[in-house]
């Protein structure tokens, strides 16, 4: 039983555009998972409609122990877990949570690989983020961009730049 007690989050790979199914099907499995979904408006030639959509394409994200991991992938729609130095990825918690929370904030949130680079540390002053600690990948008028290390993903979300301090690193 003690392998219960040590869940962790990873990443798994799904089929093309089979995000929201992976999710349904681990669920009725009971499966912890987290499927981001983000708020986006498309135009139609006579609407505007705001839509849910997979902020990561092909991602969903589960919460599993060793034991498992076997039911995760044998789930219709699973291709495989995400690997990471030859291991299946660990997603910090605090990552998760950070998502949950940028969505909730923002919409029209743009995702894109990570281009390895240095940047400066920062903490956010204020906001949802506050107390947060990143690096700066970008910062043009009011957009930050901010990293989830983890998975190799930015989020970007417009922030006033009046919110975030340089920290001595």
């Amino acid at each position: 039983m003690a392998a219960t007690t040590s869940k962790k989050w990873f990443a798994v790979y799904t089929r093309p555009r089979w995000e929201k199914k992976v999710h349904k099907l681990l669920e009725e499995k009971g499966i912890e998972n987290y499927c981001p979904l983000n708020k986006v408006h498309r135009k139609w030639s006579d609407r505007i409609k705001i839509v849910d959509e997979p902020l990561f394409k092909s991602y969903v994200f589960v919460k599993v122990n060793e034991d498992e991991k076997t039911q995760v992938r044998m789930t219709e729609g699973v291709v495989n877990f995400i690997y990471w130095l030859g291991k299946p990825a660990i997603i910090k918690e605090k990552e998760i949570e950070t998502i949950k929370r940028f969505l909730n904030d923002h919409h029209d949130v743009e995702v894109r690989p990570v281009e390895i680079e240095e940047g400066k540390k920062v903490m956010v002053k204020g906001g949802i983020l506050m107390g947060k600690e990143g690096t700066i990948k970008k910062v043009l008028h009011k957009k930050v961009e901010v990293v989830i290390e983890s998975i190799g993903f930015i989020l970007t979300a417009y922030v006033d730049k009046s919110k975030i301090a340089l920290l001595n690193k």
